[in-house]
């Protein structure tokens, strides 16, 4: 399902979609860093945790072709490309991936605040 709308929203740190059925989803900028469909995320079928992003912004969206959206992260990430399928995909399963993902960073005894992580680390 192709967008409509597309909109980087810089306050809100969120990537508003909107389709022509009328759904609207905003995607905050750290949900899709974490979910990046590159392979230094997905790990070439075996994905690599990704923690202390809760600040992360999307500085840059443009498109990729006629079949996605190359995204580029204040933290340098720039490297997935979000088909429109994978997009929808996160959109209609926001709540459930995002709650898998908290729990995997519970499990892993890491945090979505990048300070946090990093004292961790040190003790």
């Amino acid at each position: 399902m192709i967008p409509t709308r597309i909109k980087l929203n810089k306050s809100s740190k969120t990537l508003e979609l909107g389709y022509a059925d009328g759904q609207t989803f905003s995607l905050p900028a750290e949900f899709l860093r974490v979910h990046s469909p590159s392979a230094e995320v997905q790990g070439h079928g075996n994905p690599i945790l990704q923690h202390g992003k809760a600040n992360v912004a999307l500085t840059h969206v443009e498109a990729a072709g006629h079949y996605a959206l190359k995204l580029t992260f204040d933290d340098g990430h720039d490297s997935g490309i979000y088909t429109w399928t994978y997009l929808h995909q996160l959109a209609t399963q926001q709540e459930q991936l995002w709650q898998t993902y908290l729990d995997q960073l519970r499990a892993a005894g890491q945090s979505r605040d990048p300070n946090e992580s990093v004292v961790r680390l040190m003790l």
